[in-house]
């Protein structure tokens, strides 16, 4: 017997080292194969990046027969699929983007048993053609990935999951492997009813990734702060988690904007658009995808090194998995989410059209992802307890541990809690009971009679919210724990029990505050930052631009504009691409005037021993930009202006604006086939000899010098475009 387990794990390690190239299973992998290719039923949570697609790919690969997987979406079977294939294994996918004739070509192979895998979505198994030709197919087993869709607890709850075992009892007696990177011991629970395998075997592996750094930000000029964070880890792989489709394409447009290579990706794109999007990310074509969390379920991209939610997500469970993508190599990987107490009330509201049931569940699920953000102790603690997982130490490796908030005595107040709940008779959760230590009276504490009970109101020189963050506490302490049948439902452990009988010191941190403003913050599109400029800096600009004009001959204002200098004078740019960043300085400006602008800066920042602000200048991602392109493509084309104000229903004046505004920034435009017909030769001349004669650009100021010659301000202000697009472009 012995030796033929021995010799059963000789095979495996050989299979594992011939199709997946590993000389050694990670963590509990070895014992789920094992387990399920004895023909158990199987119940994996392992967290995202531990491997648990090799503990079903595997087995099918050793067994005779296809094996059935069951995923939530097409995304995530097209990038196994690809990369099984890859790999010499025959797997393929049955939905609803097959052709017929690509169908009938998969029931072929799997009739024939040369398909493995068969990646099956929840709403294909559901129709009966599927069934009838499944049930002709030697199946060896079924695999049910993010099995925590089944759970009306879960953070992605499907209806469809709720089916699949009375769909699977039609094809037999299957052995069944469920498999999950979220799942509270509630959910477990409930997968295990609902698949009817209480039985099954559990495998659950730590959720503590060491690696990953966590970090809530308020939500305050958040785009700001994105692009930020983004140029400081420039040439990185990163993930920007938004919740709405719109919400995804104005983020990816702001980056790009910003000379970050983004892209969008979400359900409303066309099919082909979202897989060349994922494959230009996997490929490193681009560097960060902005996405809803359709984006990254299944994706094998080991190097992402920063997840960045821009909006809250809807769970923790969510924010688990969605962070999991980030440092799957065991490298750097940072975490960090913008949040504002609006972003849960917006996703209250799109809460509000559900049953009563799915709607408290959704509301406990928010419950818990604000007071994991608003909580001054340590992140990955809060998680791992969320998880049923326990961690003895902060973890040092996490904002809340590196900066930390405040801390108190709460010995009497820890007893005061406890006692609310014993008298209460631990039939309520965390709002009811901070109500009752504040001494709130409410419908719910009269009709309870919680009014009349000792401990009510004893704290009601502390706020609700206080009360809240301390069960929280106390609840990770384990001093409380919540009723897994009666969700939310707080009981007192034994722990808790025995500190009632010997209090003792506890120490109670104190939340932090986020402000309620700059949800939908908006960047400053063409104005610098409303900010105080160096005025020393400014004049050696100055002094630099006047020398710059003398040696090419030209107006000094043609090189930079005073705007530009003061810019520069409050952001210390010291780079090419940094000069870029300031408003009126394109790459054409910055080429041809840059350099001795740039040392000047950077010598002035070094014996002035300045800490130059890593801010950028964030270019607006509105539709000027795409205006900007549009106006180059036709006066390269030498369209009439007039036209192209009328097509882009603009007056001649805002059309012009634009135009300057291209030609500040250092494009050069030739207007020539325009201003031929409206100037002639001479006063074409006249007018060149006057902007370059002048110290100012001001068309009020040349309006006035040249009075007597009756010219427009339309046509002073073309003529300055073409002098500058000459000679300062």
């Amino acid at each position: 017997m012995a030796s033929t387990l021995l010799d059963q794990d000789t095979d495996l390690l050989a299979k594992l080292k011939e199709f997946f190239g590993y000389s050694q299973f990670r963590g509990n992998q070895e014992a789920i194969i094992q387990n399920l290719l004895a023909g158990n039923n199987t119940f994996v949570i392992m967290p995202t990046g531990a491997g648990k697609s090799i503990c079903y790919q595997l087995p099918a690969i050793m067994m005779d027969g296809t094996a059935i997987v069951i995923s939530p979406l097409i995304a995530l079977m097209k990038n196994q699929v690809d990369q099984l294939n890859a790999l010499g294994i025959n797997a393929q996918v049955y939905n609803s983007t097959l052709t017929k004739a690509e169908m009938q070509k998969v029931k072929k192979e799997v009739m024939s048993g040369e398909v493995k895998l068969l990646y099956v979505a929840p709403e294909s198994l559901t129709k009966e053609e599927t069934i009838t030709f499944l049930r002709k197919a030697q199946v060896s087993f079924v695999a049910i990935d993010e099995a925590h869709c089944i759970s009306e607890w879960g953070h992605d709850f499907r209806p469809e999951y709720r089916r699949i075992k009375v769909i699977l009892e039609q094809l037999g007696n299957l052995p069944i492997i469920a498999l999950t990177a979220t799942a509270t011991p509630k959910v477990q629970i409930d997968i295990q009813k609902n698949l009817q395998m209480e039985e099954a075997h559990v495998f659950k592996s730590s959720f503590n990734r060491k690696n990953l750094y966590y970090e809530i930000r308020p939500k305050k000029d958040a785009k700001k702060q994105i692009i930020k964070y983004i140029k400081q880890h420039k040439g990185k792989s990163g993930i920007v988690y938004c919740l709405s489709r719109k919400k995804v394409e104005e983020i990816a447009e702001l980056l790009r904007v910003n000379d970050v290579k983004a892209l969008p990706y979400h359900a409303g794109l066309d099919a082909d658009v979202r897989i060349k999007n994922q494959d230009a990310f996997l490929n490193e074509e681009a560097d960060v995808v902005v996405a809803t969390i359709a984006f990254g379920m299944g994706i094998d991209k080991p190097d992402v090194r920063y997840v960045i939610h821009y909006d809250a997500p809807k769970s923790l469970e969510g924010y688990y998995q969605e962070t999991g993508r980030a440092g799957r190599d065991g490298l750097e990987g940072n975490c960090v989410m913008f949040y504002s107490y609006k972003d849960i009330l917006k996703l209250e509201k799109f809460n509000k059209d559900k049953n009563v049931s799915e709607r408290e569940n959704a509301r406990q699920l928010l419950f818990e992802i604000t007071a994991f953000a608003e909580s001054a102790i340590c992140r990955r603690k809060q998680l791992l307890h969320y998880f049923g997982e326990h961690l003895e130490q902060d973890c040092g490796f996490c904002d809340n541990c590196r900066n930390p908030k405040e801390k108190i005595e709460g010995k009497d107040l820890v007893t005061a809690a406890l006692q609310a709940v014993e008298q209460t008779e631990q039939r309520f959760g965390i709002t009811h009971v901070a109500h009752v230590l504040a001494g709130i009276e409410n419908d719910t504490i009269r009709s309870y009679k919680h009014n009349q009970v000792a401990i009510y109101g004893k704290g009601s020189d502390r706020t609700p919210e206080f009360w809240s963050s301390l069960l929280r506490q106390v609840l990770i302490a384990e001093f409380i724990e919540k009723d897994l049948d009666d969700y939310g439902v707080l009981k007192i452990t034994k722990k808790g029990f025995a500190f009632l009988d010997r209090p003792s010191s506890f120490t109670i941190c104190l939340d932090h505050e986020f402000p309620e403003g700059g949800v939908d913050d908006e960047v400053s599109t063409d104005a610098a930052p409303v900010r105080s400029f160096d005025p020393q800096l400014v004049v050696l600009l100055k002094d630099l631009r006047r020398k710059v004009a003398r040696e090419k001959n030209l107006p000094p204002y043609v090189i930079f504009q005073d705007p530009s200098l003061e810019e520069m004078a409050t952001l210390y740019p010291t780079t090419r691409e940094q000069l870029c960043q300031i408003n009126g300085v394109g790459m054409g400006k910055a080429v041809k005037f840059g350099k001795p602008f740039l040392d000047l800066i950077s010598k002035y920042v070094a014996e002035n021993d300045i800490q130059t602000s890593s801010e950028v200048v964030v270019k607006s991602s509105v539709d000027k930009s795409n205006i900007k392109i549009f106006v180059i493509q036709q006066i390269d084309k030498k369209v009439d202006l007039e036209d192209i104000s009328k097509l882009k229903n603009i007056s001649m004046s805002d059309l012009i604006s634009e135009i300057e505004h291209i030609c500040y920034s250092g494009t050069k435009l030739n207007l020539d086939y325009y201003i031929d017909n409206i100037l002639d030769d001479d006063r074409q001349e006249e007018l060149k000899e006057y902007f370059m004669s002048t110290e100012t650009d001001s068309i009020a100021v040349a309006r006035e010098a040249l009075a007597d010659d009756d010219y427009t301000e339309e046509e002073l202000r073309l003529m300055r475009i073409k002098f500058l697009s000459e000679f300062g472009n």
